[in-house]
């Protein structure tokens, strides 16, 4: 033991304790004993004037809450109730903590738990207000100081006496390529410039030269603006001003983009902002320059077979991606003397001249098409765009960019017409079958209110018992010229002209007028379009129909595919709960054909699911589609819902259909779609036996 230790080991141990109390007593430090028990064994002066204590309050004994419910009333902080925050603070084991406390007077207080060897702990507890006032203060000023010179519109930057960085701004280091992390207060001029020239960001000068000039400029005792021409291409303007202390001061603002505002509006006006390829204007100039020159040239129209697609289910980030992608290859497979010109959404053009002979624009279109077949990376997964082109050669095909470019979509048409993912060079024949399909479209428009429409129904019986549920709607169309039209060669058109949804309309109130004089055991189901759905008055139409046949809700049946859940699935969803609100029966119908229909069934309970008549064409002889019927029929079972077969043609298909637990059929083996007539006099009038028999036979 040293000399030291024998000291304080001969002081009389009472004293000790006296000395120990009264300097724990003049801490700074708040400090509070308490034992396993949660009551206080001992607490210091400043904690009791912290919180405005007697000592009678923090005598031994006194249990933890009491203190805990003290600092409550005087304002403490907390979340949730005040009850449960004592019960927390004083039940279970004494943990290590810290934390800050604030009070409603503003005051802020530190707090740090020790647990003890008995299962008591220690508290201490500092008031940090003014400290934290002062931090406060002080990180408010340099982030004002901060925001105020990183957003002056210019560089930045002051020097000392010794030509030594003292601060800059990041638009200073961002405007000449430096290493932020080696920009640093005290950084010697010298450095920058080095750093600088390794950057490129310097005149056309050797840095000797350079060291030379900027040397004299700093120092002048006079201010001094420079315009500097830099060697990648950007123009600067440098305002140097001389501090009292012999330092200086010195903007630095970037005038490129004054001086090269001309060329950039001019590229704009000619170029697509994304994929910064022609736009319309440029391709007009160019193919103005082709016919000038009086060669062979060709025009081909690209339109991207799954842009939307994509659009659809990866996002409009994605879609544009995408688009630039498409622009990159396109930019590898044309010649120098070509023009690639986006025409909006996902349309291109290319302009190639001059060409030999039209096999040469052939082979270019095989190249392209193989192309955009191949993969693009997007979003950490590969998606595929495929292209379909028309093509039209100049000038057989049209002596004016008008007319060949018209031509070059009518080929186009032609190739998206013929499956996709092919080229169509232009013939005068499309010409002709556009204006056949003009004329069929005003036909069209004016057949609802000629009333040219007529629906026919089909049966859809029960498996097991023979017996007729219902029947499902479908359209015809009764030409005054060309006789009856099946709906798959007008209902498309209809979609795309926008006469679906008044023509949709018909048909639920002409279904649901019909399907009232049937007996009430039997449902009509009428199928929705995805473009009936993107208009947003379609359940009132479903209400009015209901209402004026006096047709009960139960009775009827929409059947959707999933294709109308890809365009707009919330807005989808709320409709089609609301139509199930009122007791109509919904039907997802072309199951297993699409990429998600088991998410689908998850989204909404549909009432139905109809397995596609392509698995049942080969049930009986094929075991894969068989299973598939198995696995959809199991599938609607276990979630309570019917699975109807469509497309039911020989015996040996309703046995295995039957067998394996389907609800209802529907095909040519019970009947064809007829007339409504037609239906009640070959159905309806003998009811159910009639059918039965008509069953068992098959």
């Amino acid at each position: 033991m040293d000399g030291r230790d024998r000291q304080v080991g001969d002081i009389d141990p009472l004293v000790l304790g006296g000395l120990l109390e009264q300097a724990v007593n003049n801490l700074w430090l708040g400090i509070i004993l308490f034992n396993g028990r949660r009551e206080v064994v001992y607490c210091n002066r400043r904690y009791m004037d912290m919180y405005g204590l007697s000592p009678e309050q923090v005598r031994p004994g006194t249990p933890v809450g009491d203190l805990i419910q003290h600092r409550l009333k005087l304002g403490l902080k907390i979340r949730g109730d005040a009850d449960a925050y004592v019960r927390t603070r004083t039940e279970g084991m004494v943990v290590s903590e810290r934390a800050v406390q604030e009070f409603a007077d503003g005051r802020i207080v530190a707090y740090a738990v020790q647990p003890l060897p008995d299962g008591g702990g220690m508290a201490t507890h500092e008031d940090i207000t003014e400290r934290e006032e002062l931090s406060t203060r002080l990180q408010q000023r340099n982030m004002q100081f901060d925001i105020a010179i990183n957003n002056m519109p210019h560089g930045l930057c002051f020097f000392d006496a010794s030509h030594r960085l003292i601060v800059c701004n990041k638009d200073f280091i961002d405007m000449y390529g430096l290493p932020p992390e080696r920009v640093r207060p005290g950084t010697p001029l010298s450095d920058i410039v080095d750093m600088r020239f390794e950057a490129g960001s310097v005149p056309a000068m050797t840095r000797d030269e350079y060291m030379k000039w900027r040397t004299g400029v700093v120092g002048s005792a006079e201010p001094i603006d420079s315009i500097i021409e830099m060697r990648n291409g950007r123009t600067f303007k440098v305002r140097h001003r001389p501090m009292p202390d012999l330092g200086w001061v010195a903007t630095h603002e970037d005038i490129t983009e004054q001086r090269q505002a001309e060329l950039r509006i001019a590229h704009m006006a000619h170029h697509d902002a994304l994929t910064d390829l022609g736009n319309r204007a440029l391709l007009n100039q160019r193919l103005a320059q082709a016919f000038a020159s009086e060669q062979k040239f060709a025009v081909h129209h690209i339109d991207l077979d799954k842009f939307k697609s994509v659009n659809d289910t990866l996002g409009h980030h994605a879609g544009d991606a995408l688009l630039k992608g498409i622009s990159d290859r396109l930019r590898r497979l044309v010649r120098p003397g070509d023009t690639i010109a986006r025409m909006g959404g996902d349309e291109f053009i290319v302009l190639q001249t001059p060409i030999g002979e039209a096999g040469e624009a052939a082979s270019f279109a095989k190249r392209i098409i193989e192309q955009m077949a191949a993969p693009f990376e997007i979003d950490d997964g590969q998606t595929i765009a495929g292209a379909s082109i028309g093509i039209a050669v100049a000038p057989a095909d049209g002596t004016s960019p008008e007319q060949l470019l018209r031509n070059a979509d009518l080929a186009l048409y032609q190739a998206k017409s013929d499956g996709r993912g092919t080229y169509r060079l232009f013939e005068p024949a499309m010409d002709a079958e556009v204006r056949s399909r003009r004329a069929l479209e005003l036909d069209l428009r004016k057949a609802l209110a000629g009333g040219e429409f007529e629906l026919h129904y089909q049966p859809l019986v029960k498996s097991q018992t023979g017996e007729i549920s219902g029947f499902e709607a479908l359209i015809r169309w009764q030409h005054p010229q060309h006789g009856l039209i099946a709906p798959n060669n007008f209902i498309p058109l209809a979609e795309e002209i926008g006469l679906i949804v008044p023509i949709g309309e018909w048909v639920i109130r002409q279904a649901c007028r019909t399907a009232s004089r049937w007996p009430k055991h039997l449902r009509v189901a009428v199928n929705i379009s995805a473009a009936q759905f993107r208009y947003a008055g379609l359940a009132e139409v479903v209400v009015g129909a209901l209402a004026a046949s006096g047709l009960e809700a139960s009775r009827l049946e929409i059947e959707i595919t999933e294709s109308v859940l890809l365009q707009d699935k919330e807005g989808t969803l709320a409709i089609l709960h609301r139509l199930r609100s009122l007791g109509v029966r919904i039907a997802l119908d072309d199951f297993g054909t699409g990429y998600s229909s088991l998410t689908y069934l998850q989204c909404f309970p549909f009432d139905k699911i109809k397995i596609d008549r392509s698995f049942v064409r080969d049930v009986a002889t094929d075991a894969g589609s068989l299973n598939i019927v198995r696995a959809i029929a199991a599938l609607a079972s276990g979630m309570g819902m019917t699975a109807t077969a469509e497309g039911v043609e020989t015996r040996e298909q309703l046995e295995r259909i039957a067998a394996e637990g389907c609800t209802e059929m529907q095909g040519y083996l019970f009947s064809r779609p007829l007339p409504a007539a037609e239906i009640e006099r070959r159905f309806l009038s003998l009811e159910v036996p009639a059918l039965r028999d008509r069953f068992a036979a098959a």
